[in-house]
């Protein structure tokens, strides 16, 4: 798994590049850039968010952030969306972090999010329905991203989203 993160984080500017040529457009086309702040992995979102402030600041345009639960939330009306938090936790509305067997579910409450795709047996076990693993639902779209959009600024002070402490931590 982390060699497919390394992967993903070397080739992000190739595929933002792919997908405006794919939108036959071109980097000065933009006039201002959503990015995911999180939850989610700390390398991830840090890699995403640099590389979104760059262009942003290379382009002299605004940046906002969105949270990938909110976008997550938007491609999959009536949902609760649950991202994999890693040391056997999720991520959730709120937002908040805390082990599987503790979220709170009615049956037949929808669950969509890579968090609801680890932990699908034993949510399922709790009552809740989860969609297959190819359901596009699962993913935090970039056109969510978009919508949701607001508070366009100075890319420098785009945030990120973290529901926790790192592991890391400075010596004293």
């Amino acid at each position: 798994m982390l060699g497919e993160r390394v992967s993903r984080a070397s080739t992000l500017l190739e595929d933002v590049d792919a997908l405006l040529r794919r939108a036959g457009a071109h980097a000065n086309d933009l006039e201002a850039l959503a990015v995911g702040v999180g939850p989610g992995s700390f390398t991830g979102t840090r890699i995403g968010l640099a590389a979104a402030q760059g262009l942003a600041l290379a382009l002299d345009i605004p940046a906002a952030g969105v949270s990938t639960l909110d976008a997550l939330a938007a491609g999959a009306p009536g949902a609760q969306t649950v991202i994999d938090a890693r040391r056997r936790e999720i991520f959730v509305a709120g937002p908040r972090v805390l082990a599987p067997a503790d979220l709170a579910l009615e049956h037949g409450t929808v669950l969509v999010g890579d968090g609801a795709i680890r932990y699908r047996e034993l949510l399922e076990a709790a009552g809740a329905e989860v969609p297959p693993d190819d359901d596009e639902r699962h993913l935090p779209r970039a056109r969510f991203h978009a919508a949701l959009a607001r508070n366009f600024g100075p890319a420098e002070l785009v945030e990120p989203l973290y529901v926790r402490q790192p592991d890391a931590r400075p010596d004293k």
